[in-house]
């Protein structure tokens, strides 16, 4: 199977510019470009979706360029319904940093930053080195233009896409970079670029993008209540991560193996078959999560992540770590606990019980455990010395309830 053909077997492409780009897929040796503006100190695993195409591309002997948008991200790409938020340069700047360092550790390829190029072109340059090469009327057609015009652009924003085209004009001439590579939302951002090039010097580059990655409903991929799933471990946990990915919707799981992994096509046909035979095992929804907590964050952090998500499920956590506890009951608010009290009193007051009658009624058959250990001692004092590490309680009621308490 060539690059290409494997590529639109996982559903990675949506459109290409040209198609003499699919003759040069094949054969290697494209400097190409994927970028993403530094909104957080942190990718999310949206981000991840489309980045890993920079992996797959250079697997076959092209070579990435990671692009953080230091320049772009003072402006902010425009929004299909609404402004974005400016962000202040100094945040900007932080983001950069964390950025940088992420792209390097994670998919370790060479960065650059647009602010380094376009920092010194002032306004009157811009608008004649750039500026006169776009047509109102072309940039009205595009469509992320096109979705603002009844609620409104500012000028700022309706300029984002010049911005880009001068980062794709920018490396062409300086790197050789012929291709640029994003989700399916920037099309009209790339075209633009390649336009730009054409008219400048007479080249031709190339614009490849791929479909957001989304679920049944067409939310984006990440999306989680309103929270992002970061890259960073130290924001998000693999074993946050593993429950996200684990508790993913049936139907889309051989999709985002596809899109999501370096599994080949035999190995997913293979996990798929199995997954057919026994759902309930969730083969294909291990598998998604391994490969990607191991390709973010290694092996080691994977097998701690089964740990915890096996552990809770059993019961078994007296044995855990204070990092593991604190991972695995992280979105748990954890009441306080000041002075010895009798466990009945303990699950009133920290609504675990609704009243004595119903703690001593659950203690009684077994539905109440303490650290690991399922209590029948009506009588019992929870003490510092019979903490966690000296320091937490946690209470599980019935097969899934947890809650925590941290003695002060």
């Amino acid at each position: 199977m060539t690059v290409y053909e494997d590529l639109m077997w996982r559903g990675l492409i949506q459109e290409i510019s040209s198609p003499d780009l699919i003759e040069r897929l094949n054969n290697g040796g494209m400097t190409f470009y994927i970028g993403t503006d530094p909104t957080a100190d942190s990718m999310h695993i949206g981000h991840y979706s489309s980045f890993l195409i920079s992996k797959r591309l250079a697997r076959a002997g092209h070579h990435p360029l990671l692009l953080v948008g230091g320049a772009t991200g003072l402006i902010g790409d425009p929004k299909p319904t609404a402004e974005r938020p400016i962000i202040s340069k100094e945040e900007v700047e932080k983001n950069i940093k964390g950025l940088t360092a992420q792209a390097k550790k994670i998919f370790g390829f060479e960065v650059v930053n647009n602010w380094d190029w376009t920092k010194d072109v002032n306004i009157c340059d811009f608008l004649r080195d750039y500026g006169k090469y776009f047509n109102i009327n072309y940039m009205l057609a595009k469509d992320h233009v096109k979705s603002r015009m009844e609620v409104g652009i500012t000028f700022a924003e309706f300029s984002y896409m010049l911005l880009q085209a001068m980062d794709f004009y920018y490396l062409y001439k300086n790197y050789n970079c012929e291709l640029q590579v994003a989700g399916s939302d920037q099309w009209g951002n790339i075209t633009s670029g390649i336009e730009l090039i054409r008219k400048k010097l007479d080249k031709e580059a190339y614009g490849m993008v791929m479909p957001l990655v989304v679920d049944s409903n067409g939310v984006k991929f990440g999306k989680t209540e309103g929270n992002a799933l970061w890259l960073d471990e130290e924001k998000t946990s693999s074993y946050e991560l593993y429950q996200y990915l684990i508790n993913l919707e049936d139907s889309m799981i051989i999709d985002y193996l596809k899109k999501l992994t370096f599994l080949s096509k035999e190995e997913i046909e293979e996990i798929e078959k199995k997954n057919n035979e026994h759902p309930e095992e969730r083969l294909a929804h291990k598998a998604l999560a391994r490969e990607i907590i191991c390709d973010l964050h290694g092996e080691d952090s994977y097998k701690e992540a089964v740990k915890i998500s096996e552990s809770l499920f059993s019961g078994d956590i007296k044995n855990f770590t204070e990092k593991e506890i604190e991972d695995a009951f992280k979105g748990l608010d954890p009441f306080t606990i000041t002075e010895d009290m009798n466990i009945v009193d303990l699950l009133v007051n920290n609504g675990v019980c609704s009243s004595k009658r119903e703690a001593r009624e659950f203690i009684g058959n077994g539905s109440i455990s303490f650290n690991g250990e399922k209590i029948s001692d009506l009588e019992m004092v929870v003490s510092k010395d019979k903490c966690l590490h000296s320091k937490y309680v946690i209470l599980r009621r019935g097969k899934k309830r947890y809650y925590i308490g941290v003695y002060s």
